[in-house]
């Protein structure tokens, strides 16, 4: 079915995908303000936390600000799922920084904390840590994490911790038991989601990208899309796609607003 809706839209690839090069996001601006800040703690050696809704752009703007860093001056290590614990963590720093990780807990907590500094002092290299889903995290592993960043008697911090995650992130940074981590974060952002112009600017540059610089989706098309999706880069990528699949059914040569109507609707009721 897709390959038929490219193939009758002449686009050259498949629009609203993940698939993207980092030059290839659209630049809102929650991704600009977002991955600004993730590389200015990273190139900081600082403790930072990003927050949005599902589908706000959370991993895409990492995956921008990533890509802006130099890799000769920058390694980054990447826990997709902190609900392998800290054993996990410890585990995946020591790994992505070439050791053999060791049996005991204390042991490879030492390990990997020893791997960090000699990152930055033996090869020049700053890690980043970068924990998505943070949300997750109970209050037992955010303190951990902040005793990780514990170097030369809490003078300095020789890598940067990004914390990634849902709206009650934040919330839970404020509880008096994690005051100490709190207070260490040199930066805390939440993601807003797209007005209505930068969701149609999202949807007009998701088309250029995939080979169609003319108008596909009409005005009215678009308006349901930002009103019934709220702004959110992942819903919007999912009702655009659905939307054209039903614009494609029906052999039209234009999005309308029936179109988007009528995917929404088969989309809700498959949820």
């Amino acid at each position: 079915m897709i390959d038929r809706v490219q193939g009758y839209y002449g686009f050259t690839r498949v629009p609203f995908g993940r698939d993207l090069a980092p030059s290839m996001l659209h630049q809102h601006n929650s991704h600009r303000e977002a991955a600004a800040r993730i590389a200015w703690c990273i190139n900081n050696r600082a403790i930072g936390v990003v927050t949005g809704e599902v589908g706000a752009g959370k991993t895409v703007a990492l995956k921008g600000a990533v890509a802006s860093l130099d890799p000769a001056r920058f390694t980054v290590i990447y826990q997709p799922n902190p609900e392998v614990g800290m054993r996990g963590l410890y585990d995946r720093i020591v790994t992505s920084l070439g050791g053999t990780p060791k049996y005991q807990s204390a042991a490879l907590a030492a390990q990997a904390s020893a791997a960090l500094a000699a990152e930055v002092d033996e090869r020049g290299r700053t890690p980043a840590v970068v924990i998505d889903e943070s949300h997750l995290l109970d209050h037992h592993e955010l303190d951990a994490i902040r005793m990780l960043t514990n170097y030369e008697m809490d003078s300095t911090t020789p890598f940067a911790v990004l914390l990634i995650g849902q709206p009650t992130l934040r919330k839970r940074m404020k509880h008096g038991v994690l005051a100490a981590l709190d207070q260490r974060i040199a930066i805390s952002y939440q993601m807003p989601t797209m007005s209505k112009e930068e969701t149609a600017s999202y949807i007009k540059h998701h088309l250029t990208i995939a080979g169609r610089s003319d108008p596909l989706f009409s005005d009215d098309a678009v308006d349901l899309i930002h009103l019934t999706s709220r702004g959110l880069p992942r819903s919007v990528n999912n009702i655009a796609l659905q939307s054209l699949i039903a614009a494609f059914a029906d052999e039209k040569s234009i999005v309308d607003e029936s179109s988007t109507r009528l995917a929404i609707t088969e989309t809700h009721a498959t949820d």
